[in-house]
């Protein structure tokens, strides 16, 4: 099959699609991988045909994190940049899809994905790195806290859908409208049709964090997480290995793509509280900013592969953003979760939930007491044979195969109906 994915957002939103990408080539399928152009490398690294699209996501990260978990101004930014680049974007997805059998599409794309696969007469798959296309009981959406009663947390989902579904509409006819694009009519990928197979919906996250709802439909599957086998092609610098091998395994502080007006503050607290506990510490400053001179228990880097750097040390601090989370569910080390926007609260609560972390700090409330304290607790007993036990279970799964898998049966199955049905 022609097999086009479409994403847009950080390296977490990209990163599980490159171990998907190499499986379906190394099933004999064509892939091509849209996404924002700074990822031009990464993707192309590991053999998977790229295609660029506008817009630089860490303007919008920031911007949606200067709004300090307001709601409304997260969205209002988000929105104001989809207006920006959205029309380029369409464009150049659609360039993206002209060949394809099947569309793959994540959050961001979903009802574009869809509509286009629609329009091309073919089937689409959807890939969630966290759960928002179906409703349960069991957890509010993403961007709530839990209401413990089942029939609220029930209606966040489908209030949030609603939302999402308008807010496609709306920002398309403004889009529309400023560049003169001709009319589309678009299409909700969740919808009942009774003249299409549902999309299938592919959860890719652990079973053992979040296991798949009663109230889920036929299409719905948790999967897994989708890793790499391996990263022996990995090579440290010398600068890291020397760090590693100078003591004790450090504790890893990882905030990604969480560019934020107080990372000087941030950055300062991480090391004062590092210092308070005696660890030693690695972090990554990513798109985060603050990058200060290493020393004998600090090293500064901008990035390093998780899977290849977390089993190498005895903690992480970090956002919680989803691939962050699985990276140290998978190495089997204690976290200590400081959440910054969206999703990353809801992860931070899941984990804690399953005994892996402390209870989460918000970035707000963040101090040198309350991550000393934090990392404290991480380092006990308990939450060490939590995180153990949670590895072992996340470490027999195969995420990875198991949606090609699925995808393949849909793709099967979508051909045979539509046989049928000439």
């Amino acid at each position: 099959m022609n097999i086009t994915i479409l994403t847009y957002g950080s390296r977490g939103d990209v990163q599980p699609f490159l171990p998907l990408s190499v499986k379906l080539i190394s099933r004999g399928h064509s892939v091509k991988l849209a996404a924002p152009s700074r990822f031009k490398d990464l993707v192309e690294g590991y053999g998977i045909p790229f295609v660029p699209l506008l817009g630089d996501p860490g303007t919008a990260i920031l911007r949606i994190n200067n709004a300090r978990n307001n709601i409304f101004k997260m969205l209002r930014e988000g929105f104001a940049h989809a207006l920006e680049v959205g029309a380029d974007v369409f464009q150049q997805s659609a360039d993206a899809c002209k060949d394809a059998d099947l569309i793959i599409h994540a959050f961001s794309h979903a009802v574009d994905g869809h509509t286009r696969a629609r329009e091309m007469k073919i089937p689409d798959v959807h890939v969630q790195t966290f759960p928002m296309f179906a409703p349960t009981g069991d957890y509010p959406s993403v961007v709530l806290p839990d209401l413990k009663l089942r029939a609220l947390n029930y209606f966040t989902h489908v209030a949030g859908i609603k939302i999402i579904w308008w807010l496609s509409r709306f920002g398309f006819r403004q889009i529309s409208r400023r560049a003169e694009l001709p009319n589309r009519t678009l299409y909700f990928p969740f919808d009942d049709d009774p003249f299409r197979p549902p999309t299938l919906m592919l959860c890719a996250w652990s079973p053992s964090l979040i296991p798949p709802s009663k109230e889920w439909s036929a299409n719905v599957h948790v999967t897994g997480y989708f890793f790499f086998d391996e990263t022996e092609s990995f090579q440290p610098s010398t600068e890291l290995q020397k760090f590693l091998d100078a003591g004790d395994p450090p504790v890893c502080v990882s905030f990604g793509s969480m560019v934020n007006r107080d990372a000087e503050k941030i950055d300062c607290i991480i090391r004062d509280s590092l210092a308070k506990t005696s660890q030693r510490g690695i972090i990554l400053s990513g798109w985060g900013g603050a990058h200060k001179n290493s020393s004998s228990n600090l090293l500064y880097l901008d990035s390093a592969p998780h899977d290849w750097l977390l089993p190498r040390c005895n903690m992480l601090i970090h956002h919680g953003g989803a691939g962050t989370v699985a990276a140290g569910l998978r190495a089997g080390i204690p976290q200590v979760i400081v959440p910054f926007m969206t999703d990353q609260p809801f992860w931070a609560r899941r984990v804690h939930a399953a005994g892996a972390a402390p209870k989460p700090i918000l970035v707000k409330r963040l101090s040198v007491e309350r991550l000393t304290q934090a990392i404290i607790e991480a380092s006990g007993d308990n939450i060490r044979q939590c995180t153990r036990a949670l590895s072992q279970s996340i470490n027999k799964e195969d995420g990875v195969t198991r949606v090609v898998e699925l995808i393949e049966s849909h793709a099967r199955n979508w051909k045979y109906a539509n046989r049928n049905a000439l």
